[in-house]
């Protein structure tokens, strides 16, 4: 696997106080992410942004990357996926949070599709818990043949979870939202959920401000735009 690097956004106010990572989707690269940094700056004055590339090449948009191959003909090919991009990844944001001196709490994982797939996958294993997980337009992986009752382990340290997922999605469909958060319920795992009516798989205004807002919380601060 090739090594992990992105654009970035230093913090608005100068001095990192807290770490947010982007995870972008099947065929995209960090640049399609690092604008949610513009975005939330304002809210997030302290945060770090980065949004890495995929290590590897997407084999269906060749100037794309891929965190890993999907085919949509294996369904165990998500799992395999998953545990296949997650060491480097992990170790991505080890060297990211050492890079502005920050302890792990510090740090939010946030994803678009097969970036939500790492986020939830990888927020949920870490040692130290994120702050905070935001999926967009994504999917809760299960390891092959497992339920729920995989994931009730991982429900002591796990960190408060966003999904966000549009009704009219064409490639993650709605139902694999439900799934996710019907499932993280069934294992005891709290989450917060939007459902964006007449959004297909992108993400909206709406989207974009709850999630702002869910990591302002998450990170202890003050509801943006209040003293």
């Amino acid at each position: 696997m090739a090594s992990i690097d992105g654009p970035r956004l230093a913090p608005q106010s100068g001095v990192a106080r807290q770490l947010v990572v982007l995870l972008h989707g099947l065929g995209a690269d960090g640049n399609d992410l690092i604008e949610l940094g513009e975005q939330w700056r304002s809210s997030l004055p302290d945060a770090a942004f980065v949004a890495p590339h995929a290590p590897d090449p997407c084999s269906n948009v060749p100037m794309g990357r891929e965190w890993f191959p999907l085919t949509l003909t294996d369904p165990r090919e998500f799992w395999r996926g998953v545990t296949y991009a997650a060491p480097g990844l992990d170790a991505f944001l080890d060297q990211e949070l050492a890079r502005h001196a920050l302890p792990p709490s510090k740090l939010a994982l946030v994803g678009f599709s097969q970036g939500a797939m790492m986020a939830l996958h990888l927020g949920l294993r870490r040692p130290t818990p994120p702050a905070a997980i935001v999926g967009y337009s994504g999917l809760l992986v299960l390891e092959d043949g497992e339920g729920p009752g995989g994931l009730m382990p991982l429900a002591r340290n796990a960190p408060p979870i966003l999904l966000i997922h549009g009704d009219q999605d064409d490639v993650v469909p709605v139902e694999m939202f439900f799934f996710s958060k019907e499932t993280l319920g069934a294992a005891e795992i709290p989450c917060q959920w939007h459902l964006s009516a007449g959004l297909a798989h992108g993400i909206d205004g709406e989207g974009l401000r709850q999630g702002g807002l869910f990591l302002a919380q998450s990170f202890g601060l003050p509801y943006p735009g209040r003293a």
